[in-house]
């Protein structure tokens, strides 16, 4: 760790601001191409976790559907600090994970895996899914309309859980990530391409999250 990564180290662990227990990090399928890419992945996860997070969404955004399957392959064998699960578009109500040993293993198999990567997973298409499926519910009898409220759409989202900060890198856009879930959530973009991101890239959004007065949409 360099003297300024020290420092800003410093200043996290002094702050009076609780950091981000939920942080998701928003990259593209381009992020990925670049040589040292999945590195730069595996480390961020593990500066998240020794930062305070108790849990890190990663999400993919992709523009070419074909590419989907080489990245949920690779993702799966990725090096991580913690067991996570990798889900696709094809296989989003199956958890399916790897150990962070590039192993599968039991527990990462399941949503309650510490870190969870979706690829080509949009926002947009997650959220008719779970609105299909509520209209399933109800012309079954399963549902009434009159009580159908948010729980219901939440309990029916891919990875339910709403992070409290929200990285992106390289762009001021969230790449159709998580619409439902990061409603109340602190967003970060930072010009710092993927390529670039650093230790020190991090701390700085974890500081800025810890300066901030969150009001959660009030």
């Amino acid at each position: 760790m360099g003297l300024y990564d020290a420092y800003l180290a410093v200043g996290h662990r002094l702050h009076d601001g609780e950091p981000p227990a939920h942080v998701a990090i928003v990259v593209t399928e381009r992020d990925l191409l670049v040589d040292g890419a999945f590195d730069t992945l595996a480390e961020a996860l593990g500066w998240a976790l020794e930062y305070g997070a108790e849990r890190v969404t990663v999400s993919v955004s992709v523009l070419d559907e074909s590419v989907v399957p080489t990245l949920t392959r690779e993702l799966r064998r990725l090096d991580a600090p913690a067991p996570f699960v990798v889900r696709g578009p094809d296989d989003a109500a199956v958890a399916e994970g790897t150990d962070g040993d590039g192993d599968e293993g039991a527990d990462a198999g399941t949503a309650d895996a510490p870190i969870r990567i979706t690829v080509g997973l949009g926002g947009k298409a997650e959220f008719a899914a779970a609105v299909r499926e509520i209209a399933s519910d109800v012309d079954a009898g399963a549902l009434d309309p009159g009580s159908i409220d948010a729980d219901d759409v939440t309990d029916r989202l891919v990875f339910p859980e709403e992070p409290d900060l929200v990285i992106k890198t390289g762009a001021e856009r969230l790449s159709d990530f998580a619409i439902w879930q990061s409603v109340y959530a602190e967003l970060y973009f930072t010009d710092v391409n993927w390529r670039d991101f650093r230790r020190r890239d991090y701390l700085r959004a974890v500081l800025d999250f810890q300066d901030r007065q969150r009001r959660f949409g009030r």
